[in-house]
Formats: structure tokens, sequence, C-alpha cells
């Protein structure tokens, strides 16, 4: 039983940190982050930075490294997301001028 519990939790931990990696395509194909609620993702890699320090001061591989990759791909979609805001309200400030 201990056995499909693991594997359970490593099943979870495998879908939630990939489910990041469509959205990352997606802005990188695009360019679009319209949709994309900064508020949401600070937030929730604020949550994930907390749970990569709790995985390592409780010694925990699998919370560390499901959540280490899953910081490196939120902090993707947020810095993307800021580089095209940024991108896109300089040019917008060029229109005006």
């Amino acid at each position: 039983m201990d056995d499909l519990i693991h594997y359970i939790g490593m099943a979870a931990a495998l879908c939630t940190t990939l489910s990041f990696i469509p959205q990352v395509i997606h802005i990188l194909r695009n360019r679009e982050t319209s949709g994309i609620s900064l508020g949401m993702y600070v937030t929730f890699t604020f949550g994930v930075s907390l749970w990569v320090i709790y995985g390592f001061a409780r010694s925990d591989m699998p919370v560390l490294l499901a959540n280490a990759v899953t910081l490196v791909l939120t902090l993707s979609v947020l810095g993307l997301t800021l580089k095209e805001r940024i991108r896109r309200t300089l040019s917008n400030m060029k229109r005006t001028d």
C-alpha cells in the first residue's frame, strides 16, 4: 500500500509540474500574455518558493524537486509576461510621441 501511495504522489507531482509547460510554449510561440494574471502568478510563485524551502528543510526530495521544476516554469511564465507587457508599453509610448 505504501508503494501505491508513493506512486500516486509522484504522479501528482509530475502532472502539476508539467501543467505549466503548455503555457510557456504558448507564450513563446504567440507572444500573447494578455490573459495571464500577474497577481495569480506572483502569488503562486511565492507559494512554490515556500514549498522549495520546505522540501529542502525537511530533506524531502520529491517535494523539493517537483517544486524546484515548477518554480523554474512559473518564473518563466512570469518573466515572459513581464517582458512582453513592458515591450508593449514601450511600443505604445513610441506611437504616442
